[in-house]
């Protein structure tokens, strides 16, 4: 009988093996995610830099040091990693047997006599991981809690890209706000020079007004550049779990970043994306719940075992008590709910394949980020250098026709044209500066950079 025992346990061991198999990556390709784009092919990358050596503005720093310290989402994000190392805790704990104390006393009275009885001991109960239930709940744990760290890193680097694009963003509506005023004053100076041509009878009131007009559309301007600044600054204080208030800033021309850019190779993606690095932990996650849901389908041994003291041996009532000590074990083989750990393991399974798709799409979804800053930032480049030469011709065309205006007969109309060109071009460059800097800052954040 004993040997019979013994040869079923093996058998359930050996069929129960797979319940014990770690969690391995699927196979997923990287080639083609970067496209074939003019920058280095190696693997240096820019998301190797440390935020505060990416972002090196002072007034920069101490706000992104504010954001890590007092974020509401950030620090949800670290309470989320607190509880599941309190999770992998519990799941360690599951090996040891758990104990509990037990105090029982009773009182009877029959044909004129009083018995007191008493139990006092401890018992113990200890299951036996023989199937790998306990091992799997274990290793969930730790892809859970390997997800919740890569969520909380996840959301640092979304924090840090957030914080700095706000803050140029400021940094670029203050340049554009300079603008409005340098243009405002040269017509409001256009308007003093049209009333005093008008005088001597080379200007009339048609001219005058057209270009009050364009004095007070300047004007309706600057209170839309002022608007947009304030709305900034209240939505940079919300991220910063701060009142709205001002946010003290550097000038857009003063931002420096590099010239070349390093994106490293697409394969870095994976362990450099927290994002994808926290949907793969959600796959071995679910690999672990289908472990646990196999498991399910095997006998559970468990041991159980009381030690204590008590006064009531076999029904009769002695006094002193004697030592009260029993040992079981017992294996429990589920039958009547096979269909019930069916229909979870079949939903354990498709839970699996779903967080199997979502990893995959995650890498995809990195790659097309990675791209599409890529290209924004060499767009952008190119955009600069011709704007920069747009505006130092229109400059020169404005000077121009302003000496013209006084000396000969050109009209009013062509130095309004001409004056409203380079305020349109100087915005247009102003925007294109910025839209370089928030180009690095995606693509740093698109190849996992934020890290302290």
């Amino acid at each position: 009988m004993k040997n019979t025992v013994l040869i079923i346990l093996s058998l359930l061991m050996l069929t129960g093996c797979g319940t014990y198999s770690r969690y391995t990556r699927p196979e997923v390709s990287t080639d083609g995610l970067f496209r074939d784009l003019p920058v280095a092919n190696d693997t240096s990358t820019i998301a190797s830099l440390p935020w505060h050596e990416m972002f090196t503005d002072t007034c920069l720093q101490s706000l992104i040091e504010k954001g890590l310290s007092a974020n509401t989402d950030y620090n949800v994000a670290r309470l989320r990693v607190e509880a599941a190392e309190a999770s992998l805790s519990a799941a360690k704990l599951a090996y040891l047997p758990s104990v509990g104390l037990t105090a029982e006393g009773s009182v009877s009275r029959y044909d004129g006599s009083t018995a007191k009885t008493y139990n006092v001991g401890g018992g113990a109960n200890w299951e036996l991981d023989i199937f790998g239930k306990l091992t799997s709940a274990k290793r969930g744990a730790v892809a859970a809690l390997e997800g919740s760290r890569d969520y909380r890193q996840a959301v640092q680097t979304r924090l840090i890209a957030t914080i700095a694009d706000s803050y140029y963003t400021l940094a670029m509506l203050d340049a554009q706000l300079e603008i409005n005023g340098r243009t405002l004053e040269s017509w409001r100076n256009t308007v003093k020079t049209l009333e005093a041509l008008k005088r001597v009878g080379k200007s009339n009131e048609a001219g005058v007004l057209q270009a009050k007009s364009s004095v007070m559309e300047l004007e309706a301007s600057r209170l839309a550049i002022l608007k947009s600044i304030s709305e900034t600054e209240n939505a940079l204080s919300s991220v910063l779990a701060m009142p709205s208030q001002t946010i003290r800033r550097g000038n857009l021309s003063d931002a420096v970043f590099p010239d070349t850019i390093a994106i490293g190779v697409s394969l870095q993606l994976l362990s450099n994306r927290p994002d994808v690095r926290n949907a793969e932990m959600n796959l071995a996650q679910a690999f672990y719940a289908t472990n646990v849901a196999r498991a399910a389908f095997y006998p559970s041994i468990t041991l159980s075992g009381t030690l204590g003291w008590t006064n009531n041996g076999g029904g009769i009532v002695t006094n002193p008590g004697q030592w009260l000590l029993n040992a079981i074990g017992s294996l429990t083989q589920p039958l009547f709910n096979r269909g019930t750990n069916i229909a979870n393991l079949k939903i354990a399974k498709t839970q699996q394949e779903e967080a199997r798709l979502l990893f995959q799409q995650s890498l995809l979804d990195a790659g097309k980020e990675v791209n599409d800053a890529l290209t924004a930032w060499q767009t952008a480049k190119s955009q600069i250098d011709i704007s920069e030469r747009q505006v130092e011709t229109l400059n020169e065309a404005v000077r121009k026709t302003q000496l013209l205006m006084r000396h000969s007969d050109t009209t009013y109309l062509e130095v309004l044209t001409a004056q409203q060109t380079l305020l349109n071009a100087e915005m247009t460059l102003a925007q294109r500066r910025f839209d370089r800097i928030q180009a690095v800052i995606n693509l740093y954040h698109a190849l996992g950079g934020g890290y302290d």
